[in-house]
């Protein structure tokens, strides 16, 4: 296990993932109740789409993005703004031996996967994904 910590390039343990869906589905459970007792906050649809934590647990980074992608920079700025608040929330629903320290974050995976759409649907791309390799007959490549 010690040898997973300090490996380079190795992804997050078991523990890490575990902990960081507990987190996750205990601050949607939060956010949809109204638990937090900030009516901007209450106000916003949020979801939280990933918690990654630090390998000793002690920070959480959260994902989250607002309905319909509509003022990020708000929602981000509300739940900074009551990160305190929602730690202790947070505690109370799950048990942990100590309580992460908060960082929220824009989730930014959808912009990249339309932006991802938007360059394969460009023509010159088209073009060249349509173009058979070189030295294939049949214009399937061979592996």
């Amino acid at each position: 296990m010690a040898k997973n910590r300090f490996s380079s390039g190795s992804g997050p343990s078991q523990r890490q993932l575990r902990v960081g869906e507990l987190i996750r589905r205990a601050l949607s459970d939060l956010l949809n109740r109204g638990d937090i007792h900030d009516p901007e906050l209450n106000r916003m649809s949020i979801t939280v789409s990933e918690v990654r934590t630090s390998p000793d647990l002690r920070v959480a980074t959260i994902y989250v993005l607002p309905l319909g992608g509509k003022d990020k920079e708000g929602a981000i700025a509300a739940l900074k703004r009551n990160k305190y608040e929602i730690r202790r929330a947070l505690v109370r629903e799950i048990t942990l031996k100590n309580a992460p320290e908060l960082r929220f974050l824009i989730d930014e995976t959808f912009d990249r996967m339309d932006h991802t759409r938007e360059l394969l649907n460009r023509e010159e791309v088209r073009r060249d994904l349509d173009t058979p390799e070189e030295g294939d007959d049949d214009g399937t490549a061979t592996g």
